[in-house]
């Protein structure tokens, strides 16, 4: 018995070795090693796909009718992520850059989505509890940004009102890979 364990044992940890290998893979972005395939917390993982779409690599192309968001690398690669999109009504298109980036951010809802939901909070301080999560990445001068969500279970549904939610581990790997001015593409 004591035999079968130890072979048990070591076949569990050289899988798990190997396992591990595959997933390491070279940041070209960063210059380092990256976990990219299988990453995030959420019910879509972060993944390594081919994306042959001319973008310059950093630029974000956001397909809301996918509900993913591609961050454009070199060498027709893309890193895709799982998001959230605005809901029947509130989805948009265009060519925007990131024009501001925050951690942890406070939110004040619009005067639009007050009129629409009254129950609002005026302003919340940044936190696990704010609904715009660990980071946020603003879109120009619209009102709409990638954020970090605290509702992960939203992440691949049609439910905000024009942002894009991300979980706060993908969002956070987004924020760390990407730069003010960064261009940033949505397509419905």
């Amino acid at each position: 018995m004591t035999r079968a364990l130890a072979c048990l044992f070591a076949a569990v940890t050289l899988l798990a070795g190997a396992g591990h290998a595959q997933a390491q893979n070279y940041d070209i972005m960063s210059g380092g090693p990256s976990f990219f395939g299988g990453g995030g917390s959420g019910p879509i993982a972060r993944t390594l796909v081919n994306f042959d779409s001319g973008y310059a690599p950093g630029t974000i192309y956001i397909s809301t009718a996918e509900r993913r968001l591609y961050l454009v690398l070199p060498g027709g690669q893309a890193l895709r992520y799982g998001i959230g999109v605005g809901r029947d009504g509130f989805r948009w298109g265009g060519v925007h850059r990131v024009s501001a980036k925050k951690e942890w951010p406070s939110w004040t809802p619009p005067s639009q989505m007050l009129r629409r939901r009254p129950d609002l909070p005026r302003h919340m301080a940044g936190g696990i509890d704010n609904p715009l999560g660990a980071r946020a990445m603003y879109l120009g001068s619209t009102l709409y940004r990638i954020h970090g969500s605290n509702e992960p279970e939203t992440i691949g549904q049609a439910v905000s009102s024009g942002c894009f939610r991300m979980t706060n581990d993908d969002v956070t790997d987004l924020y760390n890979r990407v730069s003010v001015g960064a261009t940033v593409v949505v397509k419905n």
